[in-house]
Formats: structure tokens, sequence, C-alpha cells
């Protein structure tokens, strides 16, 4: 993949990006990323990296985060976090059906 990232890099470059008002949580190095061009760079590095899981675990668990949502169809990622760290409770959002309980799952985590 490392051939990917020069061009990825390119289109990158052309995006106008600001600061975040909510970290990004970079699988690069489990680092929350606030910038907006680090964000960038980030992901266009991470295509030719390997998925640091076991930092963005660390991370969630230093940050006192008690709830994840996984949104996509397989649910992988919440079976990763059972195991990771099973002090954290996790939700895999795998349809629109789903979103009324996620919701809920989002205000028992003191979300918006």
């Amino acid at each position: 993949m490392q051939s990917a990232v020069e061009p990825l890099r390119t289109l990158a470059s052309k995006i106008s990006s600001t600061s975040s008002a909510i970290g990004v949580l970079s699988n690069k190095d489990g680092a929350v990323v606030h910038d907006g061009t680090q964000i960038l760079d980030r992901i266009v590095n991470q295509i030719a990296s390997p998925v640091r899981w076991d930092l963005c675990m660390e991370t969630l668990i230093s940050l006192g985060v008690t709830g994840v949502i996984e949104v996509a169809p397989a649910g992988t990622l919440v079976g990763l976090i059972k195991r990771a760290a099973p002090s954290i409770e996790s939700f895999a959002l795998k349809s629109p059906d789903d979103l009324e309980a996620a919701r809920t799952f989002v205000a028992n985590h003191g979300g918006m």
C-alpha cells in the first residue's frame, strides 16, 4: 500500500481542513488528534501502517471511556473491545433499525 500514499497525499493537500472540537482517535498510534492538518496526515500515512488497536484501547481506557459504538455491519470491533477492554460497554450499530437503541446507549454514557 506504500504506493498509494503519495497519490492520496496529493489529493489530501487539496482539502481544506479545520481543527475538530471532538478528537479523532488515530489508529496509527492511539493518539487523540484535533488539528485538521494532522488528522489528514495521519489518514494518509495510515494507508501503509499497521492498525495499532492495542494503543487505541489503551487510550480509550486512560480517557475513562465507558461505551463505544461500532458503525459497521460486521461487529468485529465490538468483539475485539470486549476482549481487550471488558470494562468498556460496546454497541454494534448494524442497521437503521438500531438507531433508537444507539441513541439510548449514547445517552446512558453521558453523550448528547
